[in-house]
């Protein structure tokens, strides 16, 4: 039979139909095979049934050079600028946006995106995720999930499962938590995503888990994905990480506990292991074709059986994927500090401007800057190119603030910031002051002298100073912050980042990002550094001590009073809230909770405001955050303008979950909705009781 009148080769049969056929054809040689990859981001082929190689990329930025052919592609804002538009459209149009760019240079997967959560403020990648909160984090994945996949056939891979919260000893490190607090916070979102969105991979961390590797798992890895939260995708190895575990892993635990795949190459899912261990019966033909079913049907569900004319033709560096990247970076933007409202800047009313600060002429596109999800564009505009381009014929440059009427400081961090020496036991070391990159964390949350130096200097010389910053992570602004009038959070704003930077400094655009986290004054606000022992840790182990009360819960709970709180985001317009109504269905088992508020634009410019609803449990049999993020929108409204915005709550949105009974759990009782601007600007709230 020719390989075009295999049965798996008809795409008009179901998908089930054809992985079964499949399947039945792999020889044991050829299962062993396709369970490790070759050539760093794709697997072996199968000449003999034409099993084609299945190809992934890095992504959470865009296509990453280095697992795409050393191709520049177009380089979006960070992922913690993505989460603080607080836009679930901009979500999935990013989706779909990164699907074409993988479909156009003939990748199969797109590893993103990374949905853990904020836990230290000093972690290296938190410019790659989304927030220290499970529901925001998993209401901008799960549009991004579905644009990535439904629009492109490009299989999306949430990572890194589970608690991947510090760079520091990653790969050997244990998350010690509770069964409650690994549930409500830190599988949350995951589990959201699957049940919502249907993602096609699943990337496992390097760290442990309350002392065991994740990918030798099987309670949180098959009994939790593949039983309870119904996902039919498949389960991909961290690269390298099977060889860095320390103690080595066996392959019979991996295949038992559901991974379908070792990267980048075979280590532990090498033939001669994977031999022994099935000729030994510790791995059986009924494990191995329940990992292989899955990733085989992803190589269905992505086309690579298929005719390549039936598939999507995808696209890359387009002006409308440049446009996207630079509307993500304007509506993620947050202001921060807005005094006498000198912001916006009227260009018809300057005549000179400073332009001051490392970031000014940065580029951040580099070869794996910041690590694997490093972006190099075609091109990339600088805070200083894209005024250049606002200011030509209109207003001069100068280098002394004392002569300019406004001096722009452009500070932050990047991915190679300079060294300061570290002394301990072990010795004397070289660690990045502000560092946002894979493989290491931040050794301060402050700025480096010298930027804090630079700023207090120039706001001497001219109080008409105004800091942007571009960091993917929180910043403390102790010893500066009350000197200056106006502070802008850009993140890092991608490729269009200059010309966005501008859009909002000069008022085209009304600033409305929220922030995703929690600013803390100090770091010893911060509920992850109350010792060396909730972080980074003492002998490998990582206590997570403060349990469920991450970020805003814990200031909250605290009464600690933040630099910024969560959801906070300044307009360059006023809003204001009123007629909060609640209407209430059924029991704890069915309860279905209708809120409407009112929101109307006060001011005078058109802008958008995002609307947060908050719950809190008046009275539980167990202890519970003041309050816990259950929904938001974000509208755009004209001057004058009101709008009823409306919500709808379910069984879930109030339960917790139970250590008893090992699942979520809907108490009856009392509880308040809460309405406001931010985790600590609430305008409205209203009690309502759950009844059993």
């Amino acid at each position: 039979m020719s390989q075009e009148n295999l049965l798996f080769k008809n795409s008009d049969l179901d998908i089930e139909t054809r992985v079964d056929d499949l399947l039945n054809r792999l020889t044991i040689d050829e299962k062993f095979k396709l369970l490790a990859g070759t050539r760093f981001f794709q697997t072996h082929s199968v000449k003999r049934l034409g099993i084609k190689p299945f190809k992934m990329t890095d992504g959470p930025l865009g296509i990453s050079r280095h697992s795409s052919f050393f191709r520049r592609n177009t380089r979006f804002p960070g992922g913690i600028c993505m989460a603080a538009t607080w836009n679930r459209d901009l979500a999935s149009q990013f989706g779909v946006a990164v699907g074409e760019e993988a479909r156009a240079i003939g990748r199969h997967a797109l590893l993103a995106p990374g949905i853990n959560i904020d836990r230290s403020p000093l972690n290296g990648r938190t410019f790659e995720y989304f927030s220290e909160d499970p529901f925001l984090t998993k209401e901008i994945a799960i549009p991004y999930v579905k644009g990535i996949q439904n629009d492109q056939r490009i299989a999306a891979c949430i990572k890194h499962y589970v608690a991947n919260n510090q760079e520091t000893n990653r790969f050997t490190v244990s998350a010690e938590m509770s069964e409650r607090t690994l549930h409500e916070i830190y599988l949350r979102a995951f589990m959201d995503v699957i049940k919502e969105a249907d993602p096609w991979m699943i990337m496992t961390s390097y760290n442990k888990v309350n002392g065991q590797y994740l990918f030798t798992d099987q309670e949180l890895l098959k009994d939790l994905t593949w039983t309870k939260w119904n996902f039919s995708g498949f389960i991909v190895s961290d690269w390298w990480a099977f060889t860095r575990a320390d103690p080595p892993v066996l392959v019979e635990e991996c295949i038992r506990a559901g991974m379908s795949l070792e990267m980048p190459k075979p280590a532990i899912f090498n033939p001669d292991s994977l031999h022994k261990a099935y000729s030994e019966g510790k791995i059986t033909d009924r494990d191995l074709d329940a990992v292989l079913r899955r990733l085989l049907r992803v190589m269905f569900l992505v086309g690579l059986f298929d005719n390549k004319k039936t598939l999507p033709k995808g696209k890359r560096n387009t002006s409308d994927h440049q446009e996207l990247a630079r509307k993500i970076a304007e509506d993620g933007m947050v202001l921060l500090k807005n005094d006498n409202n000198i912001l916006p800047l009227d260009i018809n009313k300057i005549n000179k401007l400073a332009i001051l600060g490392p970031n000014r002429d940065k580029k951040f596109g580099k070869w794996l800057y910041g690590g694997s999800s490093a972006v190099k564009p075609p091109y990339e505009i600088t805070p200083l190119k894209g005024l250049k381009e606002k200011c030509k014929g209109k207003c001069k440059f100068v280098t002394e603030p004392k002569d300019a009427d406004f001096t722009i400081i452009f500070a932050g961090l990047n991915h190679d910031s300079e060294g300061k020496l570290v002394r301990s036991d072990e010795g004397t070391e070289e660690v990045p002051i502000g560092h946002d990159a894979e493989g290491t964390d931040r050794a301060q949350l402050e700025l480096p002298d010298e930027q804090v130096n630079l700023i207090n200097q120039t706001v001497q010389e001219n109080p008409k100073t105004i800091v942007v910053l571009l960091n993917g992570s929180p910043i403390a602004m102790n010893g500066w912050l009350e000197n200056v009038p106006a502070v802008l959070e850009t993140w890092y704003p991608g490729m269009e980042g200059g010309h966005a930077i501008v859009n909002v400094l000069f008022g085209d655009i009304n600033p409305s990002g929220k922030l995703p986290l929690t600013f803390p004054k100090r770091l010893s606000d911060s509920p992850a550094h109350k010792s060396t022992r909730t972080f980074p840790g003492e002998d490998l182990k990582v206590f997570y001590d403060e349990n469920i009360f991450v970020g805003y819960r814990y200031f909250d709970n605290e009464n600690i009073e933040p630099l910024f709180p969560f959801g906070f985001g300044l307009s360059y317009t006023e809003f204001s809230y009123e007629n909060l109504k609640l209407e209430k269905k059924g029991t704890s088992e069915t309860i279905t909770v209708t809120v409407q508020v009112d929101v109307k634009n006060t001011g005078s410019r058109t802008g958008a405001d995002v609307v947060q609803l908050y719950i809190q449990d008046v009275e539980s049999s167990v202890e519970r955050p003041p309050k816990e993020l259950r929904g938001f929108k974000k509208v755009m409204l004209s001057p004058q303008e009101k709008k009823t915005i409306t919500f709808t709550l379910v069984n879930n949105d109030f339960a917790f979950y139970d250590e008893t009974i090992h699942d979520w759990r809907t108490e009856p009782g009392e509880f308040n909705i809460l309405v406001g601007s931010s985790s600590r600007d609430i305008h409205l709230q209203e009690k309502m009781l759950i009844q059993d």
